[in-house]
Order: C-alpha cells, then structure tokens, then sequence
C-alpha cells in the first residue's frame, strides 16, 4: 500500500480563514508540460499527511492578470520546498499582512516545525498534486532540492529525480498561468554550482522554461551570501528572481543589489553571546588538545602564512606517492621540507603532544587559513572536518552546511549555539524548534536559506 493517501475531489473553495478543503485528484493530463521521473520510494517515505489540504487566508476575488496586488497588504505567495520556512520569514517581515496560502515540503520534521511556527500543515509532495488546485497567488517562491547540483553531493542534476522537481514548479506556473491567474513574482534559491552545473546546461534549461512560461528574468542567476549583508555567514547561493511580462521576456531585469559588504566588514563575535554558560556546546577534552597542540606547533615553526594544508604523516615518510596527482605531490613536497627546515622542533613537538600514537588520522591534518590576520588559534574559528582541523579568520563563519561541523570558537572551546546558528540565518531567536532533537534543529538550519539575503532580494524585486 502506498504511504502517501489519496486525495479527496472536493474542489477548493474561496475561504477568509483556515479550513481543510479537498484536492482534486493527482492527473496532469493536458497540462502539456515534460514530466520529471517519479521520485524513489525513499523520497516520499515520509509522506503521510492527512487526507485535505489547509490554506490560510484566500480571497475571494483573484488578483488581475500579471498584476501585482493592488496594495501589500492583499500579497498571497506559496512558498515551495518550504522547510522552516525562510520564505515565510522575509516577505512577513516586509509585509507583515501577505498571506501564505499553500506551502509544500516532503519532510515531515520539516512540516512539524512549519505547523509550529506559522500554523501551516506543509507536508505534501508536489509530485502528487493537481496543481491547478492550488490556490492562486502572487508570488511564488521555490528553493528545490540542491544535492542533484552541488558540489557535496553526486551532481546528476536532472538524472537525479531531485533533480528534476524543477518541473513541478513549471508545471504549477503554467496551470495558473492557463488559468488566467499567472503568480506576478518568482524567486528560486539553490546552491551556487547550479549556475556552472553540466557546463552551463542546468541553468539554461530553467531559464528558458521560465522565459517560455512569460517570466522575465536576469541573464543569470544572483549570487549573494550573507556576509555581503552583514549577516557573518560565508554562503554563496544563487537567487534567481523573475517577474511575470510575457511580452517582454528577451528583456533581462536588472537587478542590481548596490553596494554589498566584503568579509572584512563582518565580525562573528557580532552574533555571539559570549556569557552563554551551556556546558553541553564545551568541546571534547580530546579537541581541546588537538588545538593546543597545533597552537604550539604553529608558534614554533619559521612560517607563519602556511599556504596548504599540514600533514604530519608526511613530515617524513616513505609513501610511494608516484600515483598521487600533482596537486597532491605538491603539497607532499611542501610539508617534507617544512619538517626538514623545523626537524629539531618538530620531533620534539610530535614526541610531546604523542603526535603518531595519540591522534587519529584527521587530527594529524592541520589547515590555517588566516593569513596573517591572526596569529594565535584561539583568536580564530575552527571546523574539525576530515581534512583536518580548518582555522578561520573569526569574521564570517563558514556555510552552515546540515551542520555537519558546527564552528568552533576559539577563545571559548566551544560550539557555536542554536541561537547563534539561528542568527547566522537570520532567523529570529525565538524560532520554536518543538521537542525535536538538538542534532535535527542544527540540520534544518543548515538547510535553510538566510532570511536577510531573502528579504533583500524580494525587496528589490517588488520594487521592480
């Protein structure tokens, strides 16, 4: 039996407040558009949702064609791969009174906390839905999933079926564009390499189907990280904004952000509660090591901009490298006649600290990536990542990838909190995270999109 019920016929009705309403069957006969692969059973294990939609506050009386709403205050948007609902952040913190009326994501822990926060069941799979049942609106956000184009996950792309949930959103656009009730805005978000993916091929595939839908949009994607709006986050994604004038589509937008900050303009400790007393975000006894006992061989060697990565392995080894790759050769070399020029002090230091005995294979790996901004560890952010410990300089911490490696603070030993990593994103600190494990919020951050590169996006875009 499949774990996804079946939709009731009950057509959806015009309402003014919330109330469940039905949808009408799953067919895309006629819609004319390519349809993407069906999603693996795995993709919809989550799926199980009640048998009706819910949508808040619909109107009666749809907005004109290709218009936007005649004040803000009449906004309705869905918001598409919705998660925790970054979306839903930004345009009610421009608009306080815009209305979500449909959101959609097939994680259920996601969708718990949708509910929780904005009183919105979100728990569908577009692939499963008519979508001329969805009801209309003026905006359109959509942030598909990203792991089909980047650079952490395999890079398919539209041999992936994640890959291929573009065309849901197409396939939405256009059935209300059929309607006659085409959404005035689009914004999509995904990660930065879906611009070069598959040589440029992905991104052109998505803009001309916007562009044959009637979407005006820029010649490329934007791509902005936080930094660049004082949020000290380093996380390049690409915002592809578009407004709904089909007759004059070969016209790009512009669309330009102005004046945006660089990385020296941030300062981490602006998001830092310095007084947070938590023992739980204190390092492990063994990373707290690791890092005195790179500190100290940092301040012992004769070089202080170390321009590739430390590997104690290869200090003095007798490793058949010929099968390396060059880059890697390279970097070999580089730390064979470090250790020759510092042999004295690095024998001593690796004897001390028990560096071939007590350390594991990441901690025998060290990156500084600081320059000479900084010179003592404890003044810098630190990732423990397979490749080593990373060093940072404490202006913009690194993407909050699923964090899978949570910052470290150096002078603290401790872990950025879930309130820092909430500011990161922009969020507010009150978010309400429910019940849910601490491992599951830090994930669903990781996730999301920056609700301050959001907001100014949709401003300039509204503003069009």
């Amino acid at each position: 039996m499949s774990n996804q019920k079946k939709m009731n016929n009950t057509d959806i009705k015009a309402i003014s407040s919330t109330k469940n309403v039905g949808l009408k069957g799953t067919s895309r006969e006629g819609e004319g558009l390519p349809l993407a692969p069906k999603p693996s059973r795995s993709m919809n294990r989550s799926c199980k949702q009640d048998d009706s939609l819910r949508f808040v506050g619909l109107s009666a009386t749809p907005s004109p064609r290709g218009k936007a709403p005649k004040t803000p205050n009449e906004l309705k948007y869905i918001e598409l791969f919705s998660g925790i609902g970054a979306f839903h952040q930004a345009i009610t913190n421009i608009l306080p009174n815009a209305k979500c009326v449909f959101a959609a994501d097939i994680n259920k822990d996601c969708a718990k906390i949708y509910k929780l926060n904005y009183g919105i069941d979100s728990l569908y799979d577009l692939t499963k839905i008519d979508a001329k049942q969805i009801p209309d609106h003026d905006f359109c956000f959509f942030s598909p999933p990203c792991q089909a184009f980047s650079k952490g996950g395999k890079r398919l792309g539209f041999d992936e079926a994640r890959g291929t949930l573009i065309f849901e959103v197409f396939r939405i656009l256009k059935a209300k564009i059929e309607n006659k009730h085409p959404p005035k805005y689009i914004l999509m978000e995904n990660v930065r390499n879906l611009v070069s993916h598959d040589d440029g091929n992905t991104i052109r595939v998505i803009l001309k189907g916007l562009h044959e839908l009637g979407y005006r949009t820029p010649v490329l994607p934007l791509i902005l990280s936080p930094h660049q709006f004082g949020i000290p986050q380093l996380r390049e994604r690409a915002f592809l904004p578009g407004i709904y004038d089909p007759a004059n589509v070969e016209i790009p937008l512009n669309f330009d952000m102005g004046k945006l900050l660089s990385k020296s303009d941030n300062n981490i400790f602006s998001i830092i509660d310095e007084n947070d007393s938590d023992k739980s975000l204190v390092i492990r006894k063994e990373d707290i090591r690791t890092i005195d006992a790179w500190n100290e061989f940092y301040h012992g060697i004769d070089l202080k901009v170390i321009g590739f990565p430390v590997w104690a392995d290869y200090f003095h080894s007798d490793k058949d490298i010929s099968s390396f790759p060059a880059w890697k050769k390279d970097f070999v070399h580089k730390n064979e006649t470090l250790y020759l020029r510092n042999k004295t002090f690095i024998d001593y230091w690796a004897k001390k600290w028990k560096v071939y005995t007590d350390f594991n294979p990441t901690q025998r790996k060290f990156e500084w990536q600081c320059g000479t901004n900084i010179n003592d560890i404890s003044d810098s952010l630190i990732q423990f990542r397979p490749s080593g410990m990373r060093v940072k300089v404490p202006t913009v911490a690194p993407a909050l990838v699923a964090m899978v490696q949570i910052p470290v603070i150096g002078k603290l030993k401790r872990k950025l909190s879930l309130k820092e990593c909430l500011r990161l994103q922009n969020f507010p600190d009150d978010f309400n995270f429910g019940e849910q494990t601490l491992h599951e919020s830090y994930k669903q951050l990781g996730n999301s999109i920056c609700v301050k590169v959001l907001k100014e996006v949709t401003k300039k875009l509204l503003s069009l």
